[in-house]
């Protein structure tokens, strides 16, 4: 069980830190970016407005991109911290941690540094939950420590998902690599009542079922992996049709199998309307990874499809942070999920363990019994 922030006590008149998660997309130059998307900061006042009104001073503390333990102006927490006291007057924000290397490395000297003058901690950053950085790990060593509202919030919807979903459960995985999410197909494969596969991924699996797939990205080290998990009891749709660009370079639409010189970069028409046939019928759906790339109109409609199902059906629908989301708000379809994570890496690594180093920390807080 994960402390609330009910189970820290009296607050008023103590400081709090609250890890957050405000890696929030900027444009613009170095010195005068600006956000382009607040979800991130405005997903944190539920746990910020609880605490300021328990008589707490709230000191949040987030990274901001990867400046690689050096400071750097592009990567400045300055245009965020006028944004958060517009929305939150009177919180504080720290610069940016990973300005110093030990936050990657968990360095007890920062920990020390980040816990100094501080009476309590709160873990609001789900979406870097997952790593076993300083200030992540380190504040529930010695602090009284709690979750924050959206950090219980992601895995309360997680854990139904990964232990009692309501069925037929179904899983979409796009985005490029295979390898990337072997690990949570696997810790699945005996939950859901199908897997969805779409994206650059699922050259890899087309591969494995010996059909020819031109110059498309593919894994050639996972290609017996994937003829595993198609030889095993979980059904596994796949395109049945590729958007992409010929040998010459020209806009084409092919079949399953790609011509010599062809690349796949999206689902065709046919497999995005199959896709989303099989969404409407789900009672349960998560989706991580857009269909191709989306970034170019070209190859988008596939994502867009699979986004506009996600937004239409009467199945309880998560969608796992990252592009997914982006896809999601371009589209207008944010609004229209039932649970949008702030996190990507750490809600597939949440649904193939049951836990992550952020969580497990906060369990061992002093404050915990």
């Amino acid at each position: 069980m994960i402390p609330h922030l009910e189970d820290l006590g009296d607050l008023h008149g103590k400081t709090v830190l609250v890890r957050v998660d405000f890696n929030v997309p900027m444009s613009g130059p170095d010195s005068t970016r600006v956000i382009t998307d607040d979800f991130r900061i405005r997903a944190a006042l539920p746990t910020i407005n609880w605490l300021s009104q328990h008589g707490a001073r709230v000191v949040c503390a987030s990274h901001l991109g990867r400046p690689g333990g050096l400071i750097n102006e592009k990567f400045s927490m300055q245009p965020i911290r006028q944004r958060l006291a517009e929305l939150a007057p009177g919180v504080e924000l720290l610069e940016n941690i990973r300005f110093n290397p030990g936050e990657e490395s968990n360095d007890p000297k920062f920990v020390a540094q980040l816990v100094a003058g501080v009476d309590a901690y709160v873990n609001d950053a789900f979406g870097s939950s997952h790593r076993a950085h300083a200030s992540i790990v380190g504040p529930p060593k010695t602090l009284p420590s709690a979750g924050g509202r959206l950090l219980q919030r992601e895995v309360e919807v997680l854990s139904e998902l990964r232990n009692n979903p309501k069925r037929p459960f179904v899983v979409v995985l796009g985005g490029a690599k295979i390898s990337d999410k072997l690990g949570v197909i696997d810790a699945l494969i005996g939950v859901v009542d199908a897997l969805v596969i779409g994206g650059g991924m699922c050259f890899t699996f087309l591969a494995a079922k010996n059909l020819p797939i031109g110059d498309s990205l593919f894994e050639r080290d996972q290609v017996d992996n994937c003829k595993k998990l198609l030889n095993g009891n979980v059904p596994i749709h796949l395109p049945e049709d590729i958007v992409g660009l010929d040998a010459h370079g020209e806009f084409a639409t092919f079949g399953v199998r790609l011509p010599t010189g062809a690349k796949g970069l999206d689902i065709g028409p046919g497999s995005a309307a199959a896709f989303a046939d099989i969404i409407m019928d789900a009672r349960s759906v998560f989706w991580n990874g857009p269909m191709g790339v989306f970034e170019d109109d070209r190859f988008a409609a596939g994502t867009r499809t699979v986004a506009h199902a996600m937004s239409q059906t009467k199945a309880f629908t998560v969608v796992g942070g990252g592009d997914s989301a982006a896809a999601l708000k371009q589209y207008g379809f944010e609004n229209d999920v039932n649970h949008l994570s702030t996190g990507g890496g750490a809600s597939l690594e949440f649904l193939e363990l049951g836990d992550l180093p952020g969580l497990s920390a906060l369990r061992g807080a002093p404050n915990v019994k």
